[in-house]
Protein backbone atom coordinates (compact mmCIF):
# COMPACT_ATOMS: atom_id res chain seq x y z
CA UNK A 1 0.00 0.00 0.00
CA UNK A 2 1.57 3.35 -1.28
CA UNK A 3 0.88 6.49 1.01
CA UNK A 4 0.27 10.04 -0.57
CA UNK A 5 0.57 12.38 1.77
CA UNK A 6 0.39 16.44 0.62
CA UNK A 7 2.99 18.75 0.20
CA UNK A 8 3.01 21.24 2.97
CA UNK A 9 4.34 24.82 3.53
CA UNK A 10 6.75 24.13 6.43
CA UNK A 11 10.41 21.93 5.80
CA UNK A 12 10.42 18.64 4.82
CA UNK A 13 12.20 16.06 7.46
CA UNK A 14 12.92 12.22 8.44
CA UNK A 15 9.67 11.51 9.11
CA UNK A 16 8.71 7.34 11.15
CA UNK A 17 5.94 6.09 9.86
CA UNK A 18 4.80 2.46 10.22
CA UNK A 19 2.27 0.14 9.06
CA UNK A 20 0.12 -1.57 10.73
CA UNK A 21 -3.21 -3.56 9.08
CA UNK A 22 -3.00 -1.85 6.14
CA UNK A 23 -3.30 1.56 7.78
CA UNK A 24 -0.01 3.97 8.61
CA UNK A 25 1.36 5.56 11.77
CA UNK A 26 3.32 8.13 12.39
CA UNK A 27 5.76 8.40 15.44
CA UNK A 28 5.36 11.51 17.34
CA UNK A 29 8.21 12.34 19.59
CA UNK A 30 6.40 14.84 21.92
CA UNK A 31 3.94 11.64 23.19
CA UNK A 32 6.69 9.33 22.88
CA UNK A 33 4.73 7.05 20.87
CA UNK A 34 3.05 6.18 17.44
CA UNK A 35 -0.34 7.75 16.24
CA UNK A 36 -2.80 7.17 13.76
CA UNK A 37 -1.34 9.41 10.79
CA UNK A 38 -3.85 11.21 9.75
CA UNK A 39 -3.92 15.02 7.68
CA UNK A 40 -4.27 17.05 10.96
CA UNK A 41 -1.06 14.79 12.56
CA UNK A 42 1.05 15.10 9.52
CA UNK A 43 0.64 18.71 9.96
CA UNK A 44 0.87 18.63 13.51
CA UNK A 45 4.24 16.82 13.10
CA UNK A 46 6.03 18.74 10.31
CA UNK A 47 4.99 22.15 12.39
CA UNK A 48 6.46 20.62 15.88
CA UNK A 49 9.43 19.11 13.97
CA UNK A 50 9.40 23.02 12.00
CA UNK A 51 9.11 24.58 15.92
CA UNK A 52 11.98 22.72 17.23
CA UNK A 53 14.27 22.64 14.43
CA UNK A 54 14.18 26.35 12.59
CA UNK A 55 12.60 28.00 15.72
CA UNK A 56 14.74 26.81 18.34
CA UNK A 57 11.83 25.59 20.71
CA UNK A 58 12.89 22.97 23.66
CA UNK A 59 11.19 19.32 23.27
CA UNK A 60 11.10 18.82 26.60
CA UNK A 61 8.96 21.89 27.10
CA UNK A 62 6.65 21.55 24.34
CA UNK A 63 2.99 18.92 24.95
CA UNK A 64 0.44 17.26 22.39
CA UNK A 65 -2.62 17.05 23.29
CA UNK A 66 -2.92 19.11 26.09
CA UNK A 67 -6.25 18.16 28.42
CA UNK A 68 -8.12 21.41 29.57
CA UNK A 69 -11.37 21.77 31.22
CA UNK A 70 -13.46 24.34 29.73
CA UNK A 71 -16.98 25.39 31.04
CA UNK A 72 -17.23 21.87 32.28
CA UNK A 73 -16.70 20.55 29.34
CA UNK A 74 -13.17 18.19 28.50
CA UNK A 75 -11.11 20.17 25.80
CA UNK A 76 -7.48 19.42 24.45
CA UNK A 77 -4.98 21.69 22.87
CA UNK A 78 -3.24 20.39 19.73
CA UNK A 79 0.32 21.89 21.48
CA UNK A 80 0.98 23.42 23.87
CA UNK A 81 4.44 25.03 24.53
CA UNK A 82 5.70 25.79 28.24
CA UNK A 83 8.50 28.54 29.45
CA UNK A 84 11.23 27.16 31.27
CA UNK A 85 9.00 27.71 34.60
CA UNK A 86 5.99 25.39 33.33
CA UNK A 87 3.90 28.30 32.32
CA UNK A 88 2.19 28.02 29.09
CA UNK A 89 3.13 30.49 26.42
CA UNK A 90 1.88 29.52 23.18
CA UNK A 91 -0.97 27.06 21.81
CA UNK A 92 -1.04 25.59 18.59
CA UNK A 93 -4.15 24.44 16.74
CA UNK A 94 -3.51 22.11 13.22
CA UNK A 95 -6.17 21.29 10.71
CA UNK A 96 -5.83 19.71 7.85
CA UNK A 97 -4.46 20.84 4.48
CA UNK A 98 -8.05 21.25 3.54
CA UNK A 99 -9.42 22.80 5.81
CA UNK A 100 -9.49 27.04 5.50
CA UNK A 101 -8.58 28.85 8.73
CA UNK A 102 -11.68 30.88 9.19
CA UNK A 103 -13.22 33.02 12.57
CA UNK A 104 -14.23 29.66 13.43
CA UNK A 105 -10.68 28.35 14.05
CA UNK A 106 -9.57 31.52 15.87
CA UNK A 107 -12.93 31.21 17.99
CA UNK A 108 -11.68 27.68 19.21
CA UNK A 109 -8.60 28.70 19.61
CA UNK A 110 -9.86 31.64 21.97
CA UNK A 111 -11.96 29.69 23.41
CA UNK A 112 -8.71 27.41 24.58
CA UNK A 113 -6.85 30.63 25.71
CA UNK A 114 -9.67 31.89 28.02
CA UNK A 115 -8.38 28.50 30.66
CA UNK A 116 -4.14 28.95 29.38
CA UNK A 117 -4.34 32.27 29.19
CA UNK A 118 -1.11 32.30 27.14
CA UNK A 119 1.13 34.87 25.04
CA UNK A 120 1.13 33.49 21.50
CA UNK A 121 -1.62 31.92 19.60
CA UNK A 122 -0.25 29.86 16.41
CA UNK A 123 -2.93 28.27 13.68
CA UNK A 124 -1.49 26.53 10.75
CA UNK A 125 -3.12 24.09 8.31
CA UNK A 126 0.42 22.91 6.90
CA UNK A 127 0.10 25.49 4.38
CA UNK A 128 -0.75 28.72 6.04
CA UNK A 129 0.28 29.49 9.17
CA UNK A 130 -1.26 32.60 11.58
CA UNK A 131 0.19 33.72 14.66
CA UNK A 132 -0.95 36.62 16.84
CA UNK A 133 0.54 38.07 19.97
CA UNK A 134 -1.66 38.70 22.98
CA UNK A 135 -2.21 42.19 24.99
CA UNK A 136 -3.97 41.65 27.83
CA UNK A 137 -3.87 44.54 28.96
CA UNK A 138 -5.42 46.79 26.01
CA UNK A 139 -7.66 43.50 25.38
CA UNK A 140 -6.71 43.35 22.16
CA UNK A 141 -4.41 40.96 19.85
CA UNK A 142 -1.88 42.00 17.07
CA UNK A 143 -0.57 39.48 13.92
CA UNK A 144 2.35 39.15 14.19
CA UNK A 145 4.67 38.34 10.24
CA UNK A 146 6.94 35.01 11.17
CA UNK A 147 6.73 32.32 14.05
CA UNK A 148 8.70 33.11 16.60
CA UNK A 149 11.87 31.63 18.27
CA UNK A 150 11.46 30.14 21.14
CA UNK A 151 13.47 33.27 23.19
CA UNK A 152 10.87 35.56 21.88
CA UNK A 153 7.85 34.03 23.88
CA UNK A 154 9.59 33.05 26.87
CA UNK A 155 10.59 35.80 29.79
CA UNK A 156 13.69 33.72 30.86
Amino acid sequence: MEIILPRLNLPTYNIRLREVAGKYDVFDPLRRKYVALTPEEWVRQHFVNFLIEQRDYPSGLMANEVSLNLNGLSRRCDTVVYDRHVRPRVIVEYKRPTVRITQKVFDQISRYNIVMQVDYLIISNGLDHYCCKMDYEHQTYTFIQNIPNFSEVTSD
